[in-house]
């Protein structure tokens, strides 16, 4: 009995221990959020940092991007960065007034104007003032008169909504101590990550240069998003199976496990939209979602790849002043935990699946069918139809 005693003392002792010092990490993690940014430094024109991830992102068009997507390169593709205040047009020496939305060629805006006593890599940028926060360029791709141009947040702007957002959507008290910079660490990365979702959202540029149509249909078909049965059981369950078995195709060292592996995912999701009762146009729905968000979604991964594979490629020297700018050695890194989130995509609702699982659908191309970004910008041609022909082909790479 004694010795109970004294072993519930020494658990109880514990536990009071446990308990002090957890309180104490959330006081730490409340006061370390007050001095969490609510604002950017500086609105009115573009920080150093800024300059150094674009003049990255403009570096990787040169040097990179066709080692990516053959054509890709080819196109030089303008940018525009905004913030709370404004939107910072690079790459157009005078540009019409405003932007167009994209596919839907709504208007938005008026003249840009220079920025004055300011210059990236020593040429002129331009600006516009946004005094309504709904109307922005969002993150996506944009018209200016006849040039197609990439569009995001700035990155300390990304941070500052990131923060904003979750403090307003989070419960009283939990909004205090949430450790709001760690995830905001574990979803961002570091500054290669960022300049890599520019190159995703050019890519979106070059769609609509390339195949339009494509581009369009793609893009507007985002409207059935409310009509897509995302909390169906056996639509859930489905999208969950195929999550699996594209990981254990992604997986698989050997070209009859890896065969197998698409074959089953192919089935599965031909039983999961029987089941569910997916529409002819949900089913068109899926398939170019996964064709517009994931490609771009392989694209950016893909970025950080090869520019850490080609040994002769130096990055930007501007950007090499930056302390979170690893130079690309962090990317395989990366791309395995974005492969981990798969599974998790899959079992949110939203479109998060279809960045996700197309984008793995398209690494599985490169060892299944190398030739197919020959043929993914063809008309009613999906990913998943190049991964069933290749299955029936048994065309495949070896694994190194």
């Amino acid at each position: 009995m004694n010795t109970l005693k004294k072993i519930l003392c020494i658990l109880g002792k514990g536990l009071k221990w446990v308990l002090i010092i957890l309180i104490g990490l959330l006081l730490l993690s409340g006061l370390y959020n007050l001095t969490l940014p609510d604002s950017s430094s500086i609105t009115e024109k573009l920080t150093n940092p800024q300059k150094a991830y674009l003049a990255e992102y403009m570096h990787l068009q040169n040097e990179i991007t066709n080692s990516i997507w053959p054509g890709f390169g080819d196109v030089k593709i303008p940018i525009i960065v905004y913030n709370e205040e404004y939107a910072f047009l690079i790459g157009i020496e005078q540009p019409e007034p405003g932007w167009y939305k994209m596919p839907s060629r709504e208007h938005r805006g008026g003249p840009w104007e220079k920025v004055e006593n300011d210059r990236f890599l020593d040429m002129p940028y331009h600006r516009h003032p946004l005094p309504d926060k709904n109307i922005t360029p969002e993150n996506f791709t944009v018209t200016v008169g006849d040039s197609w141009v990439s569009t995001m947040q700035t990155r300390e702007y990304a941070e500052v909504a990131f923060y904003n957002g979750f403090r307003d959507e989070l419960p009283p008290v939990i909004n205090w101590v949430f450790p709001y910079k760690i995830f905001w660490n574990l979803i961002m990365g570091n500054a290669d990550n960022y300049v890599s979702g520019l190159i995703h959202e050019a890519f979106h540029a070059y769609q609509g240069i390339s195949v339009y149509d494509k581009f369009e249909q793609a893009e507007s078909i985002a409207r059935l998003s409310s009509d897509y049965p995302w909390e169906s059981p056996e639509n859930q369950k489905g999208w969950n199976q195929e999550a699996d078995l594209l990981l254990r195709a992604y997986n698989s060292v050997s070209d009859t496990s890896l065969n197998h592996h698409i074959s089953e995912f192919l089935k599965h999701r031909d039983q999961r939209r029987t089941l569910a009762n997916i529409s002819p146009q949900l089913i068109e729905y899926e398939q170019k979602r996964e064709w517009l968000e994931g490609l771009a979604k392989y694209v950016e991964l893909k970025t950080g790849i090869v520019a850490s594979e080609i040994t002769l490629y130096e990055s930007a020297p501007i950007i090499s002043t930056l302390s979170d700018f690893k130079h690309y050695e962090d990317s395989n890194t990366y791309l395995e935990q974005q492969i981990g989130e798969v599974r998790r995509a899959a079992s949110r609702s939203g479109e998060s699946r279809f960045y996700y699982l197309g984008m793995l659908q398209a690494m599985l191309l490169d060892r299944t069918a190398p030739e197919w970004k020959k043929e993914i910008f063809k008309e009613n041609l999906y990913l998943e139809d190049l991964l069933k022909a290749s299955v029936a082909t048994g065309e495949t790479v070896p694994t190194l």
